[in-house]
């Protein structure tokens, strides 16, 4: 195949734009920013000559490859999403390609105590003479998960420059909001109109996952007896030194993201505020196993009514809510959405990394939606951080292995 890519200046043009999700805000996108880059995309696809390109009232946009073939063709759907993490800014992003990677430490132009070190980065120790995409220092790069999107968008331009090359429908979607959760929540399904779908939102060159943790929410709130200090003994009970100690009494070897690996699970404090009145907790509970989820909320709860035996009159509220499930439980009644993935890899030789997620993608919700829909690679690295990277050859070779998707889903109907 005959490739001209254009992944590279479609990507350092999309993340100069700000798109950072914020999970405090109620509305969808939870920021408006998020649609500079949506409205962007729209008029890229419609000037490419893809004509029902549009974005939707929430911010998502949708648009179709037509098939050029004679065969019936599931639909398949490639998705990105233009959002940022809200935990590092990504206002004014300079983006800076190191050519011709030499192995050393690459620092950064605006913060000297910055430094990305193959010593502690070891994918980038796998990249001598590689471009390599990092910042100036002063924010996130936005590869998470801009790389995804200039990579479809890369994609579209391949299929369109190269009519003889065979492919079924495909739809195209770029979501807001992923960073926050929310990502798949206002998917028009319908519209939509896809059979089977891959996230392009992963890491290291040659990943595919088609497994995720489940995930749960648990939101505590402690309530407490106030009184004036002055004349509180005897009367106040105060919430923050329940909650302190109800901290304090979490697994300090296990359990927690800093003490897990591989397929264990954990019970994450994600958020404390409040004061001696009422104290409000959010913890998220990650396995990959669905009945571990109820059996840790359970632990949590008793941990929280140990906390608080020495207040009488203190009371809680304990509340879960399903976040999402693992994407395996509908993945793996459809084989070949994996064995198609896996050869796509392979074919831009690579060598595959089949993996599970220690965390979630739009696949998670989608695939419970009716569209399964596993993750491939798009080279992002160190994500939500000022140490973020990607590769320049990276991003090439996910381009190559979307196109080669479609291509063998073409070939095998």
């Amino acid at each position: 195949m005959n490739y001209s890519f254009t992944v590279v200046d479609r990507f350092l043009n999309y993340v100069k734009i700000d798109t950072q999700s914020d999970p405090h805000s109620a509305s969808t996108p939870s920021t408006e920013k998020q649609m500079d880059l949506s409205r962007l995309l729209v008029k890229e696809l419609q000037a490419m000559g893809v004509e029902d390109a549009e974005m939707d009232e929430h911010g998502y946009v949708y648009a179709t490859l037509k098939s050029n073939s004679e065969k019936q063709v599931p639909v398949i759907c490639f998705c990105s999403h233009v959002d940022t993490s809200p935990e590092t800014t990504g206002q004014n992003v300079n983006p800076i390609i190191h050519k011709n990677y030499d192995g050393g430490i690459i620092k950064y132009a605006k913060d000297s105590s910055l430094k990305l070190d193959p010593a502690e980065h070891p994918e980038l120790a796998k990249k001598l003479g590689n471009d390599i995409i990092t910042t100036d220092g002063t924010t996130l790069l936005g590869a998470d998960n801009k790389a995804g999107v200039a990579e479809i968008m890369d994609m579209a331009h391949y299929f369109i420059s190269n009519p003889e090359v065979k492919h079924g429908d495909i739809r195209i979607l770029f979501t807001p909001d992923e960073e926050i959760g929310r990502g798949a929540d206002k998917v028009n399904i319908k519209k939509l109109g896809a059979d089977f779908g891959y996230t392009v939102d992963g890491e290291a060159l040659g990943s595919f996952e088609d497994e995720t943790f489940s995930a749960d929410m648990v939101q505590i709130t402690i309530h407490g007896v106030n009184a004036h200090p002055g004349f509180a003994k005897g009367n106040m009970e105060n919430a923050l030194k329940a909650a302190s100690k109800f901290i304090e009494m979490l697994p300090q070897n296990t359990w927690s993201p800093e003490t897990t690996a591989n397929r264990e699970g954990f019970v994450h404090p994600y958020e404390m505020k409040g004061g001696v009145e009422k104290m409000e907790l959010t913890f998220i509970i990650r396995s990959f196993v669905d009945a571990d989820l109820k059996t840790y909320e359970h632990q949590l709860e008793e941990l929280l009514k140990s906390a608080l035996e020495n207040y009488p009159n203190m009371t809680y509220e304990f509340n879960v809510s399903e976040q999402y499930r693992n994407m395996k439980n509908i993945i793996s009644q459809h084989s070949a959405i994996s064995t198609y993935a896996i050869q796509a890899i392979e074919r831009a030789g690579l060598k595959v990394k089949h993996g599970s997620i220690r965390g979630g993608t739009d696949g998670s919700k989608l695939s419970f939606m009716g569209l399964p829909c596993p993750n491939v690679f798009a080279g992002e690295h160190a994500f939500h951080s000022k140490l973020e990277w990607a590769s320049v050859q990276d991003m090439h070779k996910a381009v190559e292995t979307i196109v080669n998707i479609a291509c063998i889903w073409e070939e095998r109907s």
